[in-house]
């Protein structure tokens, strides 16, 4: 059984920002260990009322429904139930398959009883409770808490602990988010085994088997959205790791600060939405009249069929008015966008200009449409479109170069090409920074004057001749480091690069000469 005690539990990689929000979860299997302790006594009845109600009196196995699998063998030529206590189900989990065998059986059978020999009862509940898959990828009870509610296990009602009690069963079958029926009936006839044995009273058995299904699949859920982030620590790691990376369990914390990070995310997203707005409306996503009159199912599969957009929905323009317009969303339900919702949609004709300013709603939607909606918090509901540009941003700590907060596009889940460390630019203004420090290191001062004046440049290794200009096209004449640097003159660059490249050659031959 010592094999049992230290065996690692495949716990998935999780990356965590500076002040430990989760940045992002790697591996196959989720899962959370925790502690007996932390084991909620409600979960631990819910688990010994549906799995195993004589688990601190049998010695690992139980006689009777031992009898009640041979009896099923006899009658009908195969093993069904099992009659599997909980301490036979760790044997199994940790051991064996789940083939239904006389050999398999036996086997888990003395196991089961070295382990009673040698583990406590909180022990080998432990261990249950740490490895039972219980569907959507979650291995373990705290794991499943988080997949189906969002909530950490201590989190959780007895209505919640009950549903996810019922899961060790048959996980697809009972799946609370895929079979919310069956699942109902698994919960109650749970809850009414507790109130039977004595673990809860009937007020709290009333108020459980009244609470509606709550669960979704949560999946995942980052403190904080950073999946550029996230992806930059995981491949940096897989090179030394591997493939143990996503089962080992390991932490790794960032230099990502939490709220910079969402300052950078806010502007990223509001930053380009608000350009792509400014440059026009691209027209509907499609042009579907067949659905205006179709039953309501056919109109939402088709609106899902297309995909959802963070948390945007898709909708269906039913009718138009000059200042409405009632549209169907993806959910099934209906809603109707004002004016101001569609005022902003001048038509898209290229990147520098737009079609004249609409009007009335039917400017810009007909019947038939399909179109994307975000939330506002003015307006429920404003027409949206996905950028047809793209963003990044990345803040660096001046002290020791640590990154801060990193955005490498508009949205990490349709784009993970990262343009902060993927793509390759020209690094344009970005080099004039390099160019003044060297000017002052050379003896110049933010109070030097360069004139910034028309300059002409021949060289045979340019086609013709380069003449350099400011944005806009405009000239300052005599102007202070200082100013052209905050102004990002490129006349005072040029210029300035061309003063210091002579004096470090003016220097050189000096110091050799002498």
């Amino acid at each position: 059984m010592k094999r049992l005690k230290d065996i690692e539990l495949r716990i998935p990689l999780r990356i965590y920002t500076a002040d430990n929000l989760l940045i992002g979860e790697f591996g196959e299997q989720r899962r959370t260990p925790i502690s007996y302790s932390e084991i909620p006594p409600n979960l631990e009845h819910a688990i010994l009322a549906a799995e195993d109600t004589n688990f601190y009196h049998h010695p690992g196995v139980d006689i009777l429904g031992l009898g009640r699998a041979v009896m099923q063998l006899i009658t009908t030529g195969q093993i069904q139930s099992g009659g599997s206590t909980i301490t036979m189900q760790v044997a199994r989990n940790y051991f064996l398959s789940f083939e239904q065998t006389f050999t398999r059986k036996f086997t888990e059978i003395f196991i089961s009883l070295k382990m009673e020999r040698e583990l406590s009862k909180h022990d080998i509940l432990e261990l249950y409770v740490n490895k039972i898959y219980l569907g959507n990828r979650a291995y373990g009870f705290e794991a499943a808490a988080q997949v189906y509610y969002g909530k950490n296990l201590n989190e959780l009602d007895l209505a919640q602990l009950a549903m996810i009690a019922g899961l060790p069963k048959a996980p697809s079958r009972f799946n609370p988010v895929v079979n919310p029926s069956r699942a109902l009936i698994r919960r109650n006839w749970i809850l009414q085994r507790m109130l039977s044995l004595g673990m809860i009273d009937k007020d709290a058995y009333q108020n459980a088997v009244e609470s509606p299904i709550t669960a979704k699949n949560y999946g995942v859920m980052p403190d904080i959205e950073a999946g550029y982030i996230a992806e930059m620590v995981r491949s940096e790691l897989y090179n030394t790791f591997g493939d143990d990376l996503y089962s080992t369990g390991m932490t790794v914390y960032t230099t990502i600060d939490s709220k910079r990070q969402k300052a950078a995310n806010d502007a990223i997203f509001n930053g380009v939405l608000d350009y792509d707005m400014r440059h026009g409306y691209r027209g509907p996503l499609e042009k579907r009249t067949d659905l205006i009159n179709a039953p309501l199912e056919e109109q939402k599969k088709a609106l899902q069929d297309i995909g959802r957009f963070k948390n945007w929905q898709t909708a269906l323009v039913l009718s138009t008015t000059n200042t409405t317009a009632d549209v169907r969303l993806a959910n099934g339900e209906r809603a109707t966008l004002p004016w101001e919702a569609v005022k902003w949609a001048r038509s898209y004709i290229n990147e520098d200009s737009q079609g004249p300013s609409p009007s009335k709603v039917t400017d810009v939607l007909v019947p038939g449409d399909i179109v994307r909606l975000r939330p506002d918090n003015q307006l429920e509901w404003l027409l949206a479109q996905k950028p047809a540009v793209q963003s990044a941003l990345i803040s660096l700590n001046s002290k020791d170069g640590a990154i801060q907060a990193l955005v490498g596009g508009f949205n990490f889940f349709e784009n993970k090409f990262n343009r902060v460390t993927q793509s390759k630019r020209q690094p344009g203004s970005n080099f004039k920074p390099f160019i003044y420090a060297s000017a002052l290191d050379r003896g110049y001062t933010a109070a030097s004057i360069i004139n910034d004046a028309p300059v002409v440049f021949n060289d045979k290794n340019l086609e013709s001749a380069w003449r350099p200009t400011n944005d806009g096209g405009k000239f300052y004449g005599p102007t202070r480091l200082r100013e052209a640097l905050y102004r990002s003159q490129n006349i005072v660059s040029v210029r300035l690069l061309e003063e210091t490249r002579h004096s470090s050659y003016s220097q050189l031959l000096t110091s050799v000469w002498f």
